[in-house]
C-alpha cells in the first residue's frame, strides 16, 4: 500500500495524525462503511478522535477525489475508496457491499433517452452472493490494523 502520507500531500491536504488515521482504514478497507462505521473502527488506533473531525476528514477526500460518497444502504451514505468506474452488488442476506467491475455489466440505450443527457450512471444490483470473493476476510470489525494500542503520534 502506498504511504498515506505521501497520497494525501500528493492531493494538497496536510497530513495530521487523525488524517492519517482515518486515510489508513478507509482507503485500504474493502468494504463501504459509514461515517459512524469509519469513526468506530479509528477509535483503534486513535482514541480520542471525535466523530466531528471523522466526517470533515472524509468530507475532505471526497472533495479531493480520494472516495466517492454512495447511497447504497438506503438513506445512509458510504464511502468508497474505489473511484474509478464500477458498479455494486448488495448481498440482500449480509448487507455486504461489492465492487463489480465495469466492463462485467453492459449497458446500453442510455444514448436514446429522449429528454436526457446522461452525464454518468452505475448500476447496483441486489441478490445472495454465492461464493466468498476475493477480500472477504477484510470485513468490518476484522480489518488488519493492530488495535492494541493507540498511534503515538495519535493524541490521547
Amino acid at each position: 500500500m502506498p504511504d498515506m502520507i505521501s497520497t494525501l500531500r500528493a492531493q494538497g491536504i496536510q497530513p495530521t495524525p487523525q488524517r492519517i488515521a482515518v486515510a489508513e482504514y478507509v482507503l485500504r478497507t474493502a468494504t463501504h462503511p459509514s461515517a459512524d462505521e469509519v469513526w468506530e473502527e479509528v477509535q483503534y488506533t486513535c482514541p480520542t478522535i471525535s466523530r466531528g473531525t471523522v466526517y470533515n476528514t472524509l468530507n475532505l477526500f471526497v472533495e479531493k477525489g480520494l472516495l466517492q460518497p454512495q447511497l447504497l444502504r438506503g438513506s445512509t451514505v458510504v464511502f468508497d475508496p474505489h473511484v474509478e468506474a464500477h458498479h455494486h452488488f448488495i448481498d440482500e442476506e449480509t448487507g455486504r457491499i461489492y465492487d463489480v467491475p465495469w466492463k462485467s455489466v453492459q449497458v446500453s440505450g442510455e444514448d436514446d433517452l429522449e429528454g436526457f443527457e446522461v452525464r454518468e450512471y452505475q448500476l447496483v444490483m441486489k441478490g445472495r452472493a454465492r461464493a466468498k470473493p476475493e477480500g472477504e476476510h477484510r470485513r468490518r470489525g476484522r480489518y488488519e490494523i493492530t488495535r492494541h494500542a493507540s498511534r503515538p503520534d495519535c493524541p490521547g
